[in-house]
């Protein structure tokens, strides 16, 4: 079958490909969810970084004070930014590593591990929890797509 494409239906109905598919969806709404608690913060805090944000508050001087840096908006953008830098890689080596034909077994804790990670990242960035839980839990997730890339690369070996 070398050169044809797969039919869709054969990945839907691959299990490896679907449990890809559930936990690549988790990570990316949790992501998502950051922006929504980004303007979460903004609003409370009246922390904005563009000029027509404040329009609501007032014109000119009186809506200057709220074009402003904010602790907490800050901390919220830096667990984004570092969703950003960790769950892209993730799906994309992710879908690699899905159709390297690994175990379900294996897949499913790489996928599984790498979830729990983040989310208890972002949790230890939010609250803030003490180091090292955000280090090690940014650590763990790593570590999963490494392992995933290895299987990969080992699997293909075209180098």
């Amino acid at each position: 079958r070398r050169g044809k494409m797969a039919k869709s239906t054969q990945l839907i109905d691959n299990e490896v490909f679907r449990a890809y598919a559930t936990y690549t969806a988790i990570v990316l709404l949790k992501m998502m969810l950051m922006s929504l608690i980004t303007a979460y913060f903004r609003i409370t805090r009246k922390a904005f970084a563009n000029p027509e944000d404040t329009a609501s508050f007032g014109k000119g001087e009186s809506a200057k004070k709220f074009l402003r840096t904010d602790p907490d908006v800050e901390r919220v953008r830096r667990g984004h930014l570092n969703d950003l830098e960790n769950i892209v890689p993730f799906a994309g080596i992710g879908l690699l590593y899905a159709l390297s034909g690994p175990e379900l077994s294996t897949a499913l804790l790489h996928f599984r591990i790498f979830a729990g990670a983040r989310i208890l990242h972002t949790f230890a960035y939010l609250i803030p929890l003490p180091q090292p839980g955000r280090g090690l839990s940014w650590a763990v997730g790593y570590a999963v797509t490494l392992s995933m890339a290895y299987r990969v690369l080992t699997a293909a070996w075209l180098l």
